[in-house]
């Protein structure tokens, strides 16, 4: 039976072909997903270590600079004190902060969020072990910097070239003195370092004489933990102490939960491709099983038991899995390679290292694609091994009985049931709790469907077969019918395509609608032209907000200053500072009670909720302690409608300037006169400084900031779920294939009575369409439920959330699976039209 079984492999290259292709591709995300995370770990774990190779002891200071009460970091003292321990080598301090780089079009280079500076920290002999200079030296002056390699290299810097370097002041230039090489993690992100001189660095990001970070390295032969017990000892109680091989180890662990995040993200994604394949193998070895209905009988007939026949079309199926999953995983190994080169994409450098290729994901390639193969073909193999030689010889085949269809209709609308009861309750329950009940309720109503597919595909084929007739005619009118003649196989077929297009359909249903929801905020609630915001994230100072206020043709200027109030014992409350008069006119503010001019008078502005949790009303007076643990008393002057701009409190900047050792500002909101312009953006660029690391935002600018990272998402996964619909397309070609075998001799009699080559071929193509878009409509119609029961858990976080179907899009999806249709029709439709008429006849 074994021999049969790779005799019949042999015998059917190009059905197992598309088999092959399908569990290919699912092996190949599986295994690309494990190599390539390995890959990663190793190199980041190995990069890791590699920085603290030298390290003993690392100490850092958790101390707030701005709290006057404790010192704000580690002292130069405190360095002197851990050097004369007994066998320390050497003490570096460090302190870092934002610094950003202009290119030589004053663009910032990195990424913003992972732009650093830090400080050259040298030893006796001038060097510091932590940089590698490979031209020029560090800096040693106030006005010199060092710059890494790369990005002196974007810049097109060379040692002697004045560098415009932007923190979050004012735009400064230095003399570049040297250019290094780093395994600083800053840089291997994509971002910049500029390394500045140690005074320079502490005054301007903590204060002179003072560091957050300490490196100890040890003399030869001493012992780390000793040296750390005796650090310790040393340190105050806002510091902390760690090996460099713990903290090495530790930072391996974070990469290492960072990346699995990601792993878990593309299995899943294979494993969806592997779902749908499973669909696509079925049908082929059904395809398979109904082409040797009399061979398989002949050998029931001379003793072949049903277990020997079943065991045949398993080993079959095992030896196409076998041979599929190798190749997947040698493709595998060339996606891993892909996804490695394709994240300098997102400017991520990748640590050098080899391409880990550990018995993980050899194991998981085989283990997956054999065992999914063979899954999927045991329902054929059963199948072939019920049907009687007698019957099978007769050309009799096992036709559905009217009781095995019921109960399997049953079952489905039982299971379809209730998924969709689970999904309305997840609706109605909302939050994550909401989110579990619909992502079980999904499983099953995906489930129910699948089986009622056969049982759909009647009534929803029927409603288009008029349109087939008119504008195609014969040819139109058969190719309805033939979609229909197997509702099993049929649906089988679009069931793949509807799985793929449920999750398509869902997540564009819940981008969109929270895209729009958010589009919708920002246009409602912001009437300022532009607005301005550090590149990381970071607050800006207090010169931008003057730097604007001056700014020509500018006719309001607000910022949101951040600001912690104590209202009670331990109450705290979150609180804006603003410019009034000028916020009215940057930020819309729908007042419900008071006057919001209150504002100059030094009284406060509550939001709504704030003020019903709070049992404030407009004239109350609230006991306020400040940051600096001053108290006041302010009188609460107008209450406001809540917005995802607007802090729960409002207060004048110069109520809380006074109490704050320096104004946090994230945004700073301005409006001009004459509107958005390019001349307007330019004018207050230049008021800026020409600051590369300060952002200049219109109106779209902000939409796309806080909207755009949804449609990069949706277009991420996409690109994931194409995969999927790949394999669907496969299943399609599978069963157009088999239909034009079973029907061959009916072909051939429709061209021996007039239907000529290029009907036939219109037939089979119509027949494919209609098939695809039954799928695509199912799948459609349950993405859609599945996004709106998504979007009723999170709608309460997100204002004006209102659910949108994306008609555009759900367009887009019914034309691409038309024209999915159509590809996958070619070969089957160019076979059928090829057929010779008499053979076709004579075909028993």
């Amino acid at each position: 039976m074994f021999r049969t079984a790779l005799r019949n492999v042999l015998a059917h290259k190009a059905r197992l072909l598309m088999t092959v292709l399908a569990v290919m591709l699912g092996v190949a995300f599986v295994s690309g997903t494990l190599v390539f995370a390995d890959t990663l770990s190793n190199a980041f774990r190995k990069q890791s270590a590699k920085s603290y190779d030298n390290v003993a002891v690392a100490v850092t200071s958790y101390a707030n600079p701005d709290d006057p009460k404790e010192e704000p970091g580690l002292s130069r003292k405190t360095l002197d004190k851990i050097s004369a321990v007994d066998g320390v080598a050497g003490v570096d301090g460090r302190v870092e902060g934002f610094a950003g780089v202009a290119d030589p079009d004053g663009k910032l280079i990195g990424v913003g969020w992972s732009n650093k500076g830090s400080n050259f920290a040298p030893g006796k002999d001038g060097k510091d072990t932590a940089y590698t200079f490979t031209d020029g030296s560090g800096p040693v002056k106030d006005d010199q910097i060092a710059l890494d390699k790369e990005s002196a290299t974007k810049g097109e810097y060379q040692v002697g070239d004045r560098v415009r370097v932007a923190t979050n002041g004012p735009v400064k230039e230095y003399t570049l003195s040297g250019v290094f090489t780093t395994e600083d993690g800053a840089v291997n992100a994509g971002g910049s370092l500029v390394l500045f001189d140690t005074a320079v660095a502490q005054k301007q990001y903590l204060k002179p004489g003072y560091f957050e970070n300490v490196t100890v390295t040890a003399a030869p032969g001493a012992s780390d933990a000793k040296i750390l017990d005796a650090v310790k000892r040393l340190l105050p109680d806002t510091a902390e102490a760690q090996t460099g091989q713990a903290l090495a180890d530790e930072q391996a662990q974070q990469i290492e939960q960072g990346l699995g995040s990601l792993k878990q993200i593309l299995l899943g994604f294979a494993g969806i491709a592997l779902f749908v394949g499973i669909f696509l193998i079925s049908n082929t070895f059904t395809m398979l099983v109904a082409q040797r209905t009399k061979e398989i009988a002949l050998m029931r007939a001379v003793g072949a038991s049903r277990k020997q026949i079943t065991r045949s079309v398993l080993a079959e199926a095992a030896v196409v899995g076998l041979v599929a999953s190798v190749i997947g995983f040698v493709l595998g190994i060339g996606l891993a390679v892909g996804l490695r080169s394709g994240m300098a994409a997102f400017e991520m450098k990748v640590p050098d290292g080899p391409l880990i290729l550990s018995a993980t994901p050899v194991l998981a390639a085989i283990g997956v694609g054999v065992l999914i193969t063979t899954f999927a073909a045991w329902l054929p193999g059963r199948r072939a091994a019920k049907i009687p030689p007698v019957a099978a010889m007769s050309s009799v085949h096992a036709v559905a009985t009217t009781k095995s269809l019921v109960v399997r209709n049953s079952i489905g609308t039982a299971i379809t049931g209730l998924g969709a009861a689970a999904i309305v309750a997840g609706a109605s329950t909302g939050g994550s709790d909401g989110r579990m009940y619909i992502g079980a309720g999904a499983f099953f109503a995906l489930i129910g469907v699948i089986i009622l597919i056969p049982l759909l595909s009647r009534p929803v084929i029927a409603l288009v077969r008029p349109l087939l007739v008119g504008p195609f005619g014969v040819s139109g009118k058969l190719a309805g019918q033939n979609a229909v003649r197997n509702p099993r196989r049929t649906g089988a077929t679009a069931s793949a395509l509807a799985i793929g297009l449920t999750l398509v359909t869902g997540l564009s249903v819940i981008g969109i609608t929270v895209g729009t929801a958010i589009d919708k905020m920002t246009t409602d609630n912001i009437k300022a032209d532009y607005m301005v915001s550090m590149a990381n994230g970071g607050d800006l100072d207090q010169s931008a907000l003057t730097a604007l206020e001056k700014a020509k043709g500018v006719t309001a200027v607000s910022p949101q200053q951040d600001v912690g109030l104590e209202v009670g014992a331990d109450d705290f409350v979150s609180a804006s500072g603003v410019t009034p008069g000028a916020i009215q006119q940057v930020l819309n503010l729908d007042v419900v009670s008071g006057d919001i001019d209150s504002l100059a008078k030094g009284q406060i502005a509550v939001a709504e909720k704030t003020a019903k949790s709070k049992g404030w009303k407009t004239g109350d007076s609230v006991n306020v302690t400040f940051t600096d643990e001053a108290k006041a008393t302010l009188t609460v002057g107008a209450v406001y409608k809540d917005s995802e701009f607007l802090s729960p409190v409002l207060i004048d900047t110069k109520v809380v300037n006074p109490h704050e050792v320096k104004p946090y500002i994230p945004q700073i909101f301005v409006k001009v006169d004459g509107g958005q312009t390019s001349a307007n953006e330019k004018v207050l660029i230049d008021a800026l400084g020409d600051n590369p690391a300060m952002t200049v935002m219109d109106k779209q600018d902000i939409r796309n900031e806080f909207g755009g990272a949804i449609n990069t998402m949706l277009n991420i996964m996409y690109g994931l779920l194409a995969m999927a619909l790949i394999i669907a397309v496969l299943g399609v070609v599978n069963t157009l294939a088999m239909s034009v075998f079973e029907r061959q001799q009916e072909i051939g009699m429709l061209r021996a009575i007039g239907l000529d080559r290029r009907r036939v071929k219109r037939m089979v193509r119509l027949e494919a369409v209609v098939i695809s878009v039954f799928g695509a409509v199912i799948g459609i119609g349950l993405g859609s439920f599945l996004g709106w029961a998504i979007g009723e858990t999170i709608k309460s976080a997100i204002p004006g959330y209102a659910l949108v179907l994306p008609w555009d899009r759900i367009g887009i999806f019914l034309v691409l699976a038309g024209l999915v249709g159509v590809l996958a029709a070619l070969w089957p439709a160019r076979n059928a039209a090829r057929l010779n008429m008499l053979n076709a006849i004579k075909t028993e």
